[in-house]
């Protein structure tokens, strides 16, 4: 079972999710509050259930908040981010080499999420 990772930073507060075999799968912004990161825990386990956006291939098929968006960046890696209801980006993943394996990402955060466990480092 996945678990979320709350960490104190120089400027605030900010989660990851880690898988199983703690590798970080998602990864928060800065919040300023404790209770702000733990309130965008608590989205990500309920957003978690949206359908992928995929805006690697022509045309763009648009899907309904919460959802993923996947996307490349600049150095043309894949990389998703997770949308809540409200359309705030509320995770967002590492960059991966192969489509396969930021598809792989979103399949974990959908499993891990809802069910994981909050720890504090």
């Amino acid at each position: 079972m996945g678990k979320f990772v709350l960490k104190e930073t120089a400027t605030g507060f900010k989660f990851d999710l880690k898988a199983t075999n703690g590798q970080v799968i998602a990864t928060s912004e800065i919040y300023t509050t404790k209770a702000a990161c733990l309130n965008g825990i608590n989205s990500v386990k309920t957003n978690c259930v949206g359908e992928v956006e995929d805006h690697t291939v022509e045309p763009i098929v648009t899907v309904k908040h919460p959802k993923f968006e996947m996307y490349t960046d600049k150095a043309g890696e894949y990389r998703f981010r997770l949308k809540a209801r409200n359309g705030e980006i509320i995770a967002t993943s590492e960059g991966y080499k192969a489509k396969t394996s930021c598809e792989n990402g979103i399949e974990s955060v959908k499993k891990n999420a809802p069910d994981a466990e909050i720890v504090t480092e």
